[in-house]
């Protein structure tokens, strides 16, 4: 009887403790003197808090699966954004979303950090059917060009402390091109005629050119049913294009992602299984325009890069 008054008590104080403590918006909301700062991604706000470190307040705006390529605005969000001191965001037509667009481009300190590496490496970026392919940080290379900007702006912001943003972004740099390199490395060691990437839509071009490439043919190492933003219909000429590079390049799995249903993909495998086609959906999921369950953008791309390790050597 004591035990069970015991447990009874515990529960009920750890109950109040939880409704008592702050959420993290309540914590980036109190005065203090940190640094706002707002990223609409939770791959842009995971650097900038490996920047800031203790001298920032930082939240994403769009978190969990949501998709960031149509992501309207919902309630609280204009008072997050008026908050900010900073935003930064991805920009290259990622958030196309009007209502966000539109504050975005009212705010007087929000920078779209894919847009400063396509003024500073405007070859880097893809086009995708007469669209600019935003999804820039699923190749850590090019990702790591966001840190000087991220570095400008808090060090404008708090000047005080540039040189520790400085100092810090440095470090970051270093830790992302070594991650960077050894996942190229890790994938190169897939026999060839294994590299050849399915997901549910368009996001793994830069990844695919980065670290599946085999000389000119990257383009030909991927291929997906929907496009650049995953909230269109399917077409009969989607669903066959990737049937026919299923047969072309016999792949026998396909990755579905973390953030996009799976509806594409088993409408493909239910094709394929009338054809005769042995093509199986992976159990773990990519993860594309989300950091998924990773707890950082490195752990991230590791996720990403051994899923597909492990599924190719099967």
């Amino acid at each position: 009887m004591r035990y069970r008054v015991l447990v009874c008590l515990f529960l009920l104080f750890a109950c109040v403790g939880c409704q008592n403590s702050p959420s993290k918006l309540d914590e980036w909301m109190r005065l203090s003197s940190k640094i706002k700062v707002l990223s609409t991604t939770s791959m842009i706000d995971d650097i900038v808090s490996q920047i800031g470190r203790e001298k920032i307040a930082h939240l994403a705006l769009i978190e969990g699966a949501m998709d960031p390529h149509s992501y309207e605005l919902v309630k609280g969000d204009s008072e997050k954004l008026s908050y900010a001191q900073v935003i930064f965001y991805s920009g290259l037509g990622l958030e196309h979303g009007a209502s966000l667009r539109h504050q975005l481009k009212e705010h007087p300190k929000a920078i779209a950090v894919g847009d400063q590496i396509r003024e500073k490496n405007p070859g880097a970026i893809l086009m995708d059917r007469g669209q600019i392919d935003p999804h820039v940080w699923l190749d850590i290379s090019l990702w790591a060009e966001i840190i000087d900007p991220i570095v400008q702006a808090l060090s404008e912001v708090d000047p005080q402390n540039a040189d520790y943003y400085q100092t810090n972004g440095q470090e970051v740099r270093e830790n992302l091109l070594k991650l960077d390199r050894a996942l190229s490395e890790k994938l190169q060691t897939i026999p060839s005629e294994k590299r050849y990437l399915v997901t549910s839509h368009d996001a793994f071009n830069y990844f695919t050119r980065r670290y599946l490439h085999e000389g000119a043919d990257w383009k030909d190492r991927f291929c997906a049913p929907e496009g650049l933003a995953p909230d269109g219909q399917l077409s009969c000429q989607d669903i066959q294009k990737v049937i026919n590079y299923l047969r072309d390049h016999q792949v026998s799995v396909i990755f579905p992602e973390s953030n996009v249903s799976k509806d594409s993909l088993k409408k493909i495998l239910s094709v394929c299984k009338e054809k005769g086609i042995k093509v199986q959906i992976a159990k773990e999921a990519l993860d594309s325009d989300t950091l998924g369950t990773s707890s950082t953008y490195q752990s991230m791309m590791e996720h990403n890069v051994n899923i597909l390790y492990e599924a190719w050597n099967e």
